[in-house]
């Protein structure tokens, strides 16, 4: 899996507020870019944390494979 792709399963699964998750979302899906949710203030701290479970690297690839079929949208 690719960074982008844990980074938006992290920050979708460590926050409950949907604006969060619909950022993840539009991250997964390249809606916005990495650059652009640092600048957000309410992002911050939420993307701090999911970047240090990735540098952990405790991830399960089958989660994270069933996050991005559920919500990455495909443009046939």
């Amino acid at each position: 899996m690719d960074k982008v792709t844990c980074l938006a399963f992290l920050l979708y699964h460590s926050s409950k507020s949907q604006d969060i998750r619909e950022k993840a979302i539009q991250l997964l899906n390249g809606d916005v870019s990495l650059r652009d949710l640092k600048r957000i203030v309410a992002v911050q701290p939420h993307l701090l944390v999911a970047e240090s479970l990735l540098k952990k690297n405790q991830l399960d690839k089958n989660q994270i494979q069933c996050f991005a079929e559920e919500f990455m949208l495909i443009e046939v």
